[in-house]
């Protein structure tokens, strides 16, 4: 291999990411990830939670602003990304994360808010992001995007119905933006997570009363994820060390999808 070819690791240093969801979870400790390695954090969520992480970043010498924008509102979301540009001046990479917890139960007593819901943050905000995220790479010819999808992107969900559509369809978006983009310079790529401790997942354990931790010792590692194992396999997509890595959607599950 050439040398100088697989960047390292601090090639991120000053490198602008933008990362949805910012506020708790995954997005949470990717935005402090991201931060400890180097790169210029924009931590945007719909909650003043996205300001806590971005206060955390700062505190431990970080880099890092807050935006707030909810992700299924067109005009939040390209305001938000010209807040990146005005405040750092570039876009290197984003973390496409923000997401709702799914209405659970059959199909058929799915409500239609209910089913809109999960649609219009999951899979159009996602899109959303994407198209002002695109609108600057593109013409720069470089970039990296990141999209959170889910076990639930690339197998039935047995009670989550809506929330497997959209997460099918940020896989099939993400695909075809990596086919379309390519030839600009622009990585696009999806991580599927697996079970874990998140708000989200004790909604459903608290809430919905749904036997997580069963689910769980199915799986064969047997576990829930921390949120920064599954932060670190965005990292890795969306920095140069993957460099050659364009439309692929990674399982970071404990083998849950290996052996359903």
């Amino acid at each position: 291999m050439a040398k100088g070819l697989v960047p390292s690791w601090s090639e991120t240093q000053g490198q602008v990411v933008l990362i949805t969801g910012a506020g708790s979870g995954i997005g949470r400790a990717a935005a402090e990830l991201f931060a400890e390695r180097g790169a210029l954090v924009v931590a945007a969520d719909r909650s003043e939670s996205g300001a806590e992480t971005a206060e955390k970043i700062r505190a431990a010498g970080g880099t890092a602003c807050f935006v707030r924008a909810d992700v299924s509102v067109e005009t939040e979301v390209e305001a938000m990304v010209a807040i990146t540009l005005d405040r750092y001046g570039a876009l290197d990479a984003a973390f496409n994360n923000a997401g709702v917890a799914p209405p659970v139960g059959p199909l058929e007593t799915i409500g239609a808010a209910d089913w809109e819901r999960a649609l219009a943050v999951n899979l159009r905000g996602v899109w959303l992001c994407m198209k002002y995220e695109l609108a600057v790479m593109v013409p720069r010819r470089a970039g990296s995007i990141v999209n959170t999808s889910s076990v639930a992107g690339v197998a039935g969900c047995p009670g989550s119905a809506g929330y497997a559509a959209a997460k099918h369809g940020v896989v099939g978006l993400t695909r075809s933006a990596a086919a379309e983009h390519g030839r600009h310079g622009v990585r696009v790529n999806a991580i599927a997570p697996g079970l874990t401790e998140t708000g989200m997942l004790r909604h459903l354990r608290d809430i919905e009363h749904l036997d997580v931790a069963g689910a769980a010792a199915g799986t064969p590692l047997g576990r829930i994820a921390e949120p920064r194992e599954i932060a670190e396999a965005a990292y890795w997509l969306a920095s140069p060390r993957a460099s050659f890595v364009t439309g692929h959607v990674l399982s970071v599950d404990g083998g849950e999808t290996a052996a359903p």
